[in-house]
């Protein structure tokens, strides 16, 4: 396919007037010298162009996008709609309460919803993205600990921790502390035992963890870390497999962190648009960032007012328009908010028990809405890596799940299909990978080769992410 600079043909797609434009009133330097090298093709050509552009890009609506950790879900069309209504696309963030009592309103549900599904007992709706949702949160234990005068340095991370949560706590001043998973894939206790001491702040779980395991001995896990004296942080990325049959706050936990994205349906990914909620128990709920959204019973408002505050950590509020999104699935949702992760977790649990006998399973225990494989048997018995495994599922209309995570699995494959698919749509990735399972065995080098039949072949991952070419050069 060529590019638009190849395709340009001197046409001038659109003309803004036949007058020319007098430049004096500019400083000389202000001015350009040379043509810009812009391409010049016709409007009809341009959208022909981005079009193809687009049919080549791979998205939910194309396939399946089993994407373990990340829960790419079907974001629904008409939540797109309700954050673009103008009372709230138009809603200049500087407004005074009094003209935004529509937006306050909207953002005071949401936290109180969000409290709700969470046990917390407050909510602040700034952070802009789930890693950010996680430094809000270590941020928040950081000053706990400090106003209470008590210097603790380590922060406790279990080794199928997401990679944000040691990043959030180093990026906070903690030292990391990884404690190894037992065989069952959960918090081995008495290595958590072994660390264990006046020095840790806090632990940091997801529940279920990385592998998609529940954490069963969760509730002595809380008891071990307050009885120290010590906070459990909440990594809410998988949230969407407890959703209205459990919460952070019946578990132990006194933070948490929501990914509105994996849990309810909005976008992510490209950099953004995102939102990463936190919620705290009742002696944290002064040290969340200001404002947080309040009702005096008659007017919605922007309560500046936490004696322990660590500020603000977004500019204005948030990504108002992912809250909307958010907001409108919980209210379609309503009481069948929970149903979203029991279809997730029985899903899931399917697709484990159709694939386990063609890929190796390390941890065989009863999932919640994603589970782990591991490509190890392909890759001794005939070369095909996890990687490889990955690629040929590209020539099958199928997004690859997440690969090499989390890392305590060798060739780890990691599936999530997410509550919005279906039955028939699972059965086809099951043959599909059966398919690329009897072709590792019975033809490796077409494995190895793939993929075949997308625009773009094998490339030199290393060198594309080291060297990308961003631009078009004659």
């Amino acid at each position: 396919m060529k590019t638009i600079f190849e395709k340009s043909n001197g046409t001038d797609g659109i003309n803004l007037t036949d007058e020319k434009i007098d430049l004096s009133f500019l400083n000389d330097n202000l001015t350009r010298k040379e043509a810009i090298g812009l391409p010049q093709i016709g409007e009809l050509e341009v959208m022909r162009h981005y079009k193809e552009l687009s049919d080549r890009n791979f998205c939910i609506e194309k396939g399946f996008y089993p994407l373990g950790s990340c829960t790419m879900k079907y974001n629904p069309k008409v939540n797109e709609f309700l954050s673009a209504l103008e009372g709230f696309g138009a809603l200049h963030p500087l407004s005074d309460d009094e003209d935004s009592q529509g937006a306050l309103e909207l953002m005071y549900n949401l936290q109180e919803a969000l409290k709700t599904v969470t046990g917390m007992d407050a909510v602040t709706l700034q952070p802009s993205a789930g890693a950010h949702g996680e430094l809000t949160g270590m941020m928040v234990i950081k000053k706990y600990f400090e106003v209470k005068g008590d210097n603790r340095k380590k922060v406790i991370i279990p080794d199928s921790a997401h990679g944000t949560n040691p990043a959030s706590a180093k990026m906070c001043g903690f030292d990391i502390v990884e404690i190894k998973s037992n065989e069952k894939g959960q918090v081995d206790i008495d290595a958590l035992k072994s660390v264990l001491d006046k020095d840790v702040a806090a632990i940091m779980m997801t529940n279920p963890n990385t592998l998609g395991i529940y954490e069963e001995n969760v509730l002595e896990i809380s008891e071990l870390m307050h009885t120290n004296g010590s906070l459990l942080y909440y990594d809410g990325a998988n949230f969407n497999a407890i959703m209205g049959h459990t919460n952070p706050k019946l578990m132990g936990f006194d933070v948490v962190h929501l990914n509105l994205h994996k849990t309810m349906a909005t976008p992510h990914g490209g950099g953004g648009p995102g939102a990463g909620p936190v919620g705290v128990v009742e002696h944290l709920k002064e040290f969340l960032p200001t404002p947080i959204i309040a009702f005096d019973g008659n007017k919605y408002y922007r309560n500046y007012d936490l004696k322990h505050s660590i500020g603000s950590v977004k500019g204005f509020y948030g990504n108002f328009g992912v809250l909307i999104r958010a907001y409108a699935y919980i209210l379609m949702m309503g009481k069948n908010l929970k149903n979203a992760s029991e279809n997730a977790v029985l899903n899931a649990n399917y697709l484990k028990e159709k694939l386990k006998g063609y890929f190796d399973l390390p941890y065989d225990e009863p999932c919640m809405h994603e589970f782990v494989l591991s490509g190890e048997k392909q890759k001794h018995e005939s070369g095909v890596s996890t990687l490889n495994i990955a690629k040929a599922l590209m020539d099958e209309n199928t997004h690859p799940p997440t690969v090499y995570f989390p890392l305590i699995v060798h060739e780890a494959i990691m599936i999530e299909p997410t509550e919005s698919e279906t039955k028939e749509k699972m059965d086809e990735f099951v043959d599909v990978m059966i398919k690329i399972a009897k072709e590792a065995k019975e033809n490796p080098e077409k494995i190895i080769s793939a993929p075949h039949t997308t625009p773009i072949k094998r490339v030199d991952e290393t060198q594309a992410a080291r060297h990308p070419d961003l631009k078009f050069t004659e």
